[in-house]
């Protein structure tokens, strides 16, 4: 007998690929000693809580060298007299102080081990303060390597920025570098050659003019911020202002593009970033940081979700650098950047993953906040077109979920196979203002919080009521899609799911010819089809909304 193997797009998606709009690193199946350190809980890092940090750096421009300090406050989760906090072996610590005085230090690779005199109570709120120098890690390809990005603008003025997401804010200042515990607030100190301007993230407390050819921006953020949000945006930038009247009220709207770009900039962005925030806000809930305000900064690389300082390096145009990742037209209608990289806001920054393994949380909500916007701008078959369409970049190499406490994110599919799971999850759930509660819920619940996997998934099960958890699995923890087989047995048409995970009972759409769409509940054992009249030759399956395989005996 020969089999018809009708796999939907799976000959498309194994020739082409994308790149990732956020920093993946070298895909590895060995960790070493320093993947550990930069990954894992340990009781050196759980036994305090950080609370607040004050980092003051100078940039040394011409040198690309830094210099300054860091001022961890924390409070004490446990007795301990040793703590552990990151900086990147290239960095040199001057000295770590505590009450005046210097406390003895040992390192190991990108990890340093400090030893407190006396041992730190439980409860306890104290502090210590990092100072440190040398020339950090140059990002060559920026956001997808870390570092410091050195450059200059088209008229020769000095243009950098920091971007290290993935490999880690350490690579830069000193800090608690694990995504885990995010820090309540911070302020930010950056100091630049005078007559250029830096842009950071929260709001711009103070300019001083240091009189030794440096000025001084000083950038508070009163919300919990992850490390790798933290930003040093140093240019000749123009300035701008706008509000936009939210759900929360007036939120303040700052955009810094280069001088020279200032025109393109009010045109683009003001064109872009309001009906992003009314459609985010709609399905989303308030802009989670309504007291840092939003910000656009122009970089000379594509973009990174900064919270509440969006990198945008998209040169004012439409698409993904003038390209629509879905090939359906829907996406050169909008700025990719903008709109990407502002969902992070919810989907990154305001619920952060625990652990870097699931930086699907951050990237396949927000991938599919794209088709989300469409569907709010162009209606609800626009939408589904766009995220069917982004079908075409996955490749199915690897699992979505990295490997825990080693720092490792998981498949670049995060990103397309991760929104066309959501979407789906939305088709089984058939209730659009309940799926829409479930995303506000999501933002909600785990407000400013950092989340795990079971976190998600337990919330959007019962919230729809729904098992979902075997969908999840599938997708997130096998690299193949499931395929339903239908065969013919004693007249009667049957059909299964060959899947990888455990118990897999995905509800799925079907109709005859010329009907209307219903549901059936395939196990991995062959049931009958119940639908009067099926047939394999009249029957079709959702393959528009279902990324899935179908197979005919």
């Amino acid at each position: 007998m020969i089999k018809k193997l009708l796999l939907l797009t799976l000959v498309a998606i194994t020739l082409t690929s994308v790149k990732t709009f956020a920093q993946l690193g070298v895909n590895k199946e060995k960790f070493t000693r320093a993947d550990s350190l930069r990954g894992y809980l340990s009781p050196l890092r759980t036994c305090y809580d950080i609370n607040y940090y004050h980092l003051d750096v100078k940039f040394d421009i011409p040198n690309k060298f830094i210099s300054g300090s860091s001022l961890f406050k924390f409070t004490a989760t446990q007795d301990f007299t040793e703590l552990q906090f990151d900086l990147f072996a290239n960095l040199k610590v001057e000295k770590v102080v505590y009450k005046g005085q210097e406390l003895p230090y040992k390192r190991e690779f990108n990890a340093v081990f400090v030893t407190f005199p006396k041992p730190i109570t439980k409860g306890s709120k104290d502090e210590f303060i990092v100072y440190y120098s040398g020339n950090p890690t140059i990002a060559k390809r920026a956001p997808w390597d870390g570092g410091v990005e050195y450059n200059i603008d088209s008229l020769g003025h000095p243009w950098v920025s920091t971007a290290c997401q993935g490999m880690g804010a350490s690579v830069w200042w000193p800090n608690k570098d694990q995504q885990a515990d995010e820090v309540d607030s911070a302020l930010i100190s950056i100091s630049v050659p005078t007559g250029l301007k830096d842009v950071s993230n929260g709001r711009l407390r103070k300019v001083t003019n240091l009189k030794n050819g440096y000025t001084r921006f000083d950038w508070f953020v009163a919300n919990p911020i992850n490390n790798y949000d933290i930003e040093a945006n140093i240019g000749d930038y123009a300035h701008y202002s706008d509000t936009f009247n939210g759900e929360k009220g007036k939120l303040t709207l700052d955009f810094w593009p280069l001088n020279y770009n200032l025109e393109k900039a009010k045109k683009q962005w003001n064109e872009n970033a309001k009906p992003m925030l009314s459609a985010f806000e709609h399905w989303f809930g308030p802009y989670p940081f309504y007291e840092d305000g939003y910000k656009l900064i122009e970089t000379h690389h594509l973009g990174m979700e900064h919270q509440s300082g969006t990198a945008y390096g998209n040169h004012y145009r439409n698409g993904y650098l003038g390209n629509d990742l879905s090939g359906t037209g829907w996406g050169l209608k909008w700025d990719f950047i903008v709109v990407h990289e502002s969902g992070h806001e919810w989907f990154g920054n305001n619920i952060t993953s625990k652990d870097l393994g699931d930086m699907w949380i951050h990237e396949s909500f927000t991938n599919y906040s794209e088709s989300l916007f469409i569907e709010n701008r162009y209606g609800k078959q626009a939408g589904q077109e766009y995220v069917h369409g982004t079908r075409l970049k996955i490749v199915n190499d690897r699992p979505i979920v990295g490997p825990y406490n080693v720092n490792k994110e998981g498949s670049g599919d995060m990103y397309s196979k991760g929104g066309n799971l959501l979407n789906m999850v939305r088709t089984i759930i058939n209730d659009d203002e309940k799926w829409r509660g479930i995303l506000r819920g999501l933002n909600k619940t785990f407000y400013h919080q950092t989340v795990t996997y079971d976190d998600i998934i337990n919330y959007i099960n019962q919230q729809s009521g729904v098992n979902l958890s075997p969908v999840f699995d599938q997708y997130l923890h096998y690299k193949d899609i499931p395929i339903l087989e239908f065969m013919l047995k004693d007249g009667k048409l049957n059909c299964r799911w060959i899947a990888d995970a455990k118990g897999f009972n995905m509800p799925v759409r079907v109709k005859l010819k010329g009907g209307e769409y219903q549901f059936i509940k395939p196990t991995t054992r062959f049931t009958p089809v119940n639908i009067e009249g099926a047939t394999k030759d009249n029957l079709e399956v959702d393959i528009f909304n279902y990324y899935i395989g179908v197979l005919m005996d």
